[in-house]
């Protein structure tokens, strides 16, 4: 008998030391919804933590959720890391572990649009995962590939992912291109896109020869590369119409559409993805588009209401 309780008092030690190891292994119910606002690497998250007040720090598989209030608003800010890989797990992660009313993502990206200029923002209203391809066998008659919504570059024939999604059937899978970004949000950002202030010069004093604007709507795509070159960003163009390409927004996308969460990016542009006529841009422009995007996501979260 003796040896029993011991063993029953040892399992018992035992089960509270490994849920102690885990504070936050699920999500609780008296914590408030929360937006997720996530950057992929430093610079981007020293913009919006340095207008943070940080209540809380929970490290959860290497990463650091920072828990408090941004412009006023529960948030949880959190790096993801570069790329889609990353990008995807932060999200989930974080979507898991904290009530999430929303996911914000800050960043920069190269610019496609050929309107468009390094120190722009953009809210694309639909993000693809343009690299997500088929590499086409080459035959006498030319490419062997199936049809497709989008014509390729060379041997690579992009397509599109499948998807399931909470509330549907399970094991339902869809099939989709593009990852729609929140009308709401989208609407929210129109509206106070004009109480952003965009900087147009580094602190080293290199300055754009334009006034950086945001433009809201339109196209993003994201990948695992990045791009510098020229022709690729040409055809990234008139395939997709994109605005900018980044190594992000649309893993979080997906994700945010699987787990029926809202969700937006906001990009700004700190290089032309191979498009400029020197070396590229992104060495002396990302603290710039960094700090941009994150002003246009500080001037949405004093509007934002969950």
């Amino acid at each position: 008998m003796k040896a029993r309780v011991l063993l029953l008092v040892f399992i018992l030690n035992a089960f509270t030391v490994s849920c102690q190891k885990n504070p936050v292994a699920n999500t609780s119910a008296d914590q408030p919804e929360r937006l997720i606002v996530m950057t992929a690497f430093d610079a981007e998250m020293e913009a919006l933590r340095a207008q943070a007040q940080i209540e809380d720090r929970q490290v959860i598989n290497g990463r650091t959720f920072f828990v408090g209030k941004l412009a006023g608003k529960d948030v949880v800010l959190v790096q993801s890391g570069e790329s889609m890989v990353n990008a995807a797990m932060t999200t989930q992660a974080a979507l898991d572990h904290f009530p999430a009313s929303g996911i914000v993502f800050s960043g920069i990206a190269g610019g496609v649009n050929p309107g468009l200029n390094i120190g722009d923002v953009v809210a694309p209203a639909q993000w693809g995962q343009y690299q997500e391809q088929l590499f086409a066998r080459q035959t006498e008659e030319g490419w062997q590939a199936g049809q497709g919504e989008f014509g390729n570059f060379g041997m690579m024939f992009p397509q599109p992912v499948s998807v399931t999604r909470q509330g549907g059937k399970a094991d339902a899978e869809e099939t989709r291109f593009w990852f729609p970004v929140s009308e709401v949000m989208l609407e929210v950002a129109r509206e106070s896109a004009s109480g952003a202030s965009l900087e147009k010069c580094t602190p080293d004093r290199v300055c754009l020869e334009h006034d950086p604007k945001v433009v809201l709507g339109g196209n993003g795509v994201s990948g695992p590369t990045f791009v510098d070159n020229a022709e690729y960003r040409l055809w990234v163009w008139q395939t997709f119409q994109a605005d900018a390409l980044d190594m992000e927004s649309a893993a979080v996308a997906h994700v945010a559409y699987t787990n029926a969460v809202p969700f937006i990016a906001f990009r700004s542009l700190s290089d032309l993805a191979g498009g400029g006529p020197g070396e590229n841009e992104i060495g002396t422009f990302f603290e710039l588009a960094a700090g941009n995007s994150a002003a246009v996501v500080m001037a949405f979260l004093e509007k934002w209401e969950p």
